[in-house]
């Protein structure tokens, strides 16, 4: 487990830029917080990171469900608006799932730990905490 500590949007990016050099080529990243945590902020970093869309390209996802971002290499999902495991299962995530595991990709899941029984036990469990407006406390788990 490592834990670290933010202070501006900014040290977020640029946290999750250093976090997506240290993922496995494929891998599953449940982003775990309440509502204004940092979540989108630290996706932003990490798809910068990957090389697969710049911090500005980055949106939340949460009406459209999922992003897909450098042709298939990184998917950005928010599952804050979905109640049950039935409406899950008709984004096709274990299509995207497939395809991570035939190539090299990233899933950054937003509200993952609404539905811990639908992702592969294998996963990566970033933490994000909201200490004060400015400071998060992020942590991961792995």
């Amino acid at each position: 487990m490592k834990s670290f500590e933010t202070h501006s949007e900014e040290e977020t990016i640029a946290l999750g830029r250093q976090i997506a050099r240290e993922l496995p080529k494929r891998a599953i990243v449940l982003l775990i917080g309440n509502l204004g945590a940092g979540k989108t902020t630290l996706a932003k970093g990490i798809l910068s990171g990957l090389g697969a869309a710049e911090p500005d390209e980055v949106t939340s996802p949460t009406f459209t469900l999922i992003h897909e971002y450098g042709g298939g290499r990184a998917y950005h999902i928010d599952l804050y608006r979905l109640d049950t495991p039935r409406q899950v299962a008709t984004l096709g995530l274990e299509e995207i799932f497939d395809r991570m595991s035939k190539h090299d990709a990233i899933v950054l899941i937003e509200w993952g730990e609404k539905f811990p029984d639908l992702f592969p036990v294998r996963r990566i469990e970033i933490h994000l905490r909201l200490l004060s407006e400015s400071t998060r406390q992020i942590t991961i788990n792995q």
